[in-house]
């Protein structure tokens, strides 16, 4: 059985790192799969623990040069410290190179014409510290590059700013140094910096969402111990301790109560503003406030497996996972590095053989060429945009699950709905009932109930509360059988009985005829009837009403101003599928469709375009895996949470336009990203590379070209960022 490992990965300056990091786990022996973040700075590995451990994954990642250690899961997320020492890091160097480059470019600049005594010495030794402390990381990381036969940002950092230093101290040793480009060094390095450190705070604000979830771990609980009420920390609570909360104290962990009632806030997991009533017997999340009412609850889930930690854990997964449109960055960065290096040779070449140029002239040239060339940019445009969408969803109570999900739902062009528990509230009630002469209504239930008693159906669960409502007792069932979509069968005190839709009591030989008209009515107003039979006749059949969600007509509504199309399928019959697609305004329906059905159905549809599939995560499973997208409703259960690639936890179908328009954003701005890093680049090389110099005699200093490459990085990021202020 294949494990996961999600490991912290430092050292990676741009995207040819991150491709070079999954190479070296993908060819690692035992692992399936890895995929590494460059803005997250994560790497989650899919492996086989009889083959491979996290221990052989990290020593592999350390030999290429990179720093890695394993993220441990634990009862509540521990706070990292490595984005902390980062930038401790990454300001003592900036601080460092400030000290240096500031006084090392007023002597470059303004005492050029006038220089003092020693002037090129000076510059020297100012510029030493930072050429080889501050810029030290960069020649690390250009030598394990070079080591693993590969090329990186680091590389045309160090050979640029090298180029400039040794220059000069050529100059100054044998031909006076009146004009060299020490501060030109200094200042590149020290500005590198500089974008890297703003860098590294806009991309931790990418990840605000799993901070802000983080944050939401309560850290103590009131625990009921030998008779008494004992405050303890949350890590020593298990399941089946029980628990007091009180109003305005966090639940715990997740639970049941079994004494009191109360209102719980459950915004921070649901995203839905309006606290929600719950009593005994109903299940309670952890972290969620408690607004009124003391309770107490029984404890059924505690540390990882609690539901706040599950949706970390999801969006974290999800933030992690590469869009399809990422796989374009990736093929550029696997060339871009090695191209720089060509064209700013060429560069160089050009200017000094090609036209006479001076020396000098032609490496401020090539120089500028090497430092404004900015690889970073295009490795962040995708992921950060990734990272800011799918936190902006989880803090709506819309999960999605990736890069790929939110691709794909941004491209839509039909949806199709379940109808039980989607369109409707999965709350039907038995509204009628027509028995057979010879039987009484009470035995009707009585047989009714105790076929459904098993069944988790809600039509099914509707006649067991009718049966609890009028005080009656279900039969006892022997050889009970499911048939899905269909009905059940058990045999009651020695006799056969049957229990389903019309089509199943007649598949089963039973004729129907004799509720013939009740049907009909029945249907013509919009319900939904299920029929009893045995021995060889109809016995009765029951009418169920369930209610339409009041928010889906306007959002089919929504969908259509969209331009996407909508379908409903339902194991329902005709006329009442009608009655409700005329009520909610869905475009087309197919009624009758069996679970199995649901899977062809949208085979079909996807012959015409992208078709998501919106069901309730309990039997819509295959339909949803069957879909280019499955979207599940159900209020955050496990089973909604692993069905769909998007999930609503607030059972709301208003999300899904709300999801798509997310979508949309996201991939605008993912797309808007790539143009500007590559329009910088594009751009930037050839001017960089003196083209414009012949006409306007202006030739960019590499100082501004290092800024330039430094600042683009982070507008790529801040880019990302600019997404919180859309509404979606």
């Amino acid at each position: 059985m294949m494990e996961k490992a999600d490991l912290r990965i430092t050292g990676m300056h741009c995207e040819s790192c991150v491709k070079l990091v999954e190479k070296t786990l993908g060819k690692t022996d035992g692992v399936e799969s890895a995929v590494v973040n460059f803005a997250a700075g994560k790497a989650s590995v899919t492996y086989d623990p009889a083959v491979t451990d996290p221990a052989r994954l990290i020593r592999k990642i350390e030999k290429r040069g990179y720093g890695a250690r394993l993220i441990e899961s634990s009862h509540s997320p521990q706070k990292d410290t490595s984005y902390q020492d980062e930038l401790r890091g990454l300001r003592l160097r900036f601080v460092t190179g400030a000290v240096f480059a500031v006084p090392a470019l007023v002597l470059g600049m303004f005492f050029m014409q006038d220089p003092i005594p020693y002037q090129g010495i000076v510059l020297w030794i100012l510029a030493t510290p930072v050429q080889f402390y501050v810029g030290r990381e960069f020649y690390l990381g250009a030598w394990m590059a070079l080591r693993n036969r590969s090329s990186n940002m680091d590389t045309l950092v160090a050979l640029g700013t090298s180029a400039a230093y040794f220059y000069s101290v050529y100059l100054v040793l044998f031909e006076g140094g009146e004009h060299q480009y020490f501060e030109t060094s200094a200042v590149l390095i020290t500005l590198v910096v500089l974008g890297k450190y703003l860098e590294a705070v806009s991309k931790h604000r990418t990840s605000e969402a799993i901070n802000r979830l983080e944050k939401l771990f309560p850290k103590e609980a009131s625990v009921i111990r030998n008779g008494l009420e004992v405050r303890v920390p949350v890590e020593e609570v298990d399941p089946g301790d029980m628990l007091v909360v009180r109003p305005g104290e966090q639940v715990p962990v997740d639970g049941e109560i079994i004494k009191g009632a109360t209102t719980l806030d459950e915004s921070m997991v649901t995203g839905e503003s309006v606290p929600v009533a719950r009593g005994v017997g109903e299940s309670v999340v952890g972290s969620t406030i408690n607004k009124e009412g003391s309770f107490t609850m029984k404890v059924t889930r505690t540390g990882s497996e609690t539901m706040l930690a599950k949706i970390i854990r999801l969006v974290e997964d999800a933030q992690m996972q590469k869009a399809p449109v990422q796989r374009f960055a990736d093929r550029v960065s696997s060339w871009f590095v090695p191209a720089v290096i060509v064209i700013a040779c060429v560069t160089f070449f050009v200017w000094f053989v090609v036209f006479g140029a001076p020396p000098g002239f032609a490496l401020v040239a090539a120089v500028s060429v090497l430092v404004i060339a900015c690889p970073c940019a295009l490795g962040l445009a995708t992921p950060t945009a990734i990272m800011v969408g799918t936190g902006m969803g989880a803090g709506e109570g819309i999960l999605i699950k990736g890069g790929d999900a939110l691709e794909t739902a941004g491209s839509l062009q039909h949806v199709v709905f379940d109808k039980t528990g989607t369109i409707t509230k999965a709350q039907p009630e038995v509204t009628a009932i027509n028995v057979r002469e010879g039987y009484s209504e009470s035995e009707c239930i009585r047989l009714a109930a105790g076929l459904e008693r098993n069944s988790e159906h809600p039509l099914a669960r509707a006649i067991f509360r009718k049966a609890e409502s009028e005080g009656i007792l279900p039969a006892e069932t022997q050889e009970f059988r499911s048939r899905t979509g269909k009905g059940v069968e058990a045999q009651i005190d020695g006799k056969r009985y049957y229990m389903g839709s019309l089509r199943f009591i007649g598949e089963n030989g039973i004729r129907t005829e004799y509720f013939r008209e009740s049907v009909e009515r029945f249907e013509a107003e919009g319900q939904t009837v299920i029929m009893l039979a045995g021995a060889g006749e109809a016995i009765g059949v029951f009418a169920l009403s369930d209610t339409v969600r009041p928010e889906t007509t306007e959002t089919v509504s929504r969908l259509h101003a969209m331009g996407l199309s909508t379908s409903m399928i339902t194991g329902d019959n005709e006329r009442v599928a009608r009655a409700i697609a005329e009520k909610t305004g869905i475009s087309s329906y197919k009624a009758g469709v069996l679970p199995g059905e649901k899977v062809a159905f949208i085979s079909q549809a996807q012959e015409k375009g992208t078709v998501g599939m919106v069901g309730d995560g309990i039997n819509d499973a295959p339909a949803l895996a069957q879909a280019d997208i499955g979207i599940a409703m159900g209020s955050g259960t496990d089973i909604a949470m692993e069905a769909g690639d998007i999930v609503f936890m607030r059972n709301d179908l208003s999300s899904l336009p709300r999801a798509i328009r997310l979508s949309r954003l996201t991939m605008q701005r993912i797309r808007l990203n790539m143009f500007w890093a590559l329009f910088y680049n594009v751009v930037g090389i050839p001017v960089a590379a003196g083209v414009l110099y012949p006409w306007t005699g202006w030739l960019l200093n590499p100082m501004i070209a290092g800024g330039a490459m430094a600042m683009s990085s982070v507008s790529v990021v801040l880019s990302s960022l600019a997404l919180k202020l859309k509404k979606f």
